[in-house]
């Protein structure tokens, strides 16, 4: 008895591949769940590439002698805390912490958007394209928040 318990050559008895047969599958449901918390993980990072560059949009606006806009710095901030909730609800899969991460991110969405919609400039770009080269800043804050809505 005692030497069936005592491995031979320091491996425990069941573990040189023989007892392939009777291991258990993962479950299809947990790899379908493995696969989504990959697939969001993706998505939080470029999301968060792209709010990245709406705060660098942000800051160059104040470096050409604009004022800061309280609405793009209030979406930033809001958009930053909600992704690091829903990276730490990707990571530890609490549902809680993902919701509060979709209505974080929603809300920073509409909030940034409110913003543009307000400046009168967009709104004269988007009317008359010669106005585009000497309006880049404008131009590429609509870039970024219409690639904020679409993910």
């Amino acid at each position: 008895m005692m030497s069936q318990r005592k491995p031979i050559n320091g491996r425990p008895s069941g573990t040189d591949g023989s007892d392939f047969s009777y291991r258990m599958v993962v479950d299809s449901r947990y790899q379908k769940v493995a696969e989504g918390k990959s697939r969001l993980g993706k998505l939080i990072f470029i999301q968060g590439f792209i709010q990245f560059l709406a705060a660098v949009v942000v800051y160059l606006s104040t470096l050409e002698g604009g004022t800061l806009d309280g609405l793009s710095v209030s979406s930033c901030l809001i958009f930053f805390i909600s992704l690091l909730i829903g990276e730490l609800g990707r990571k530890r899969s609490r549902a809680v912490l993902l919701k509060l991460y979709l209505f974080g991110s929603s809300v920073s969405v509409i909030i940034m958007v409110v913003s543009v919609l307000q400046s009168g400039k967009s709104l004269e770009v988007i009317k008359d394209s010669s106005k585009w080269a000497s309006s880049k800043l404008e131009v590429s804050e609509m870039a970024v928040v219409s690639l904020g809505k679409s993910l």
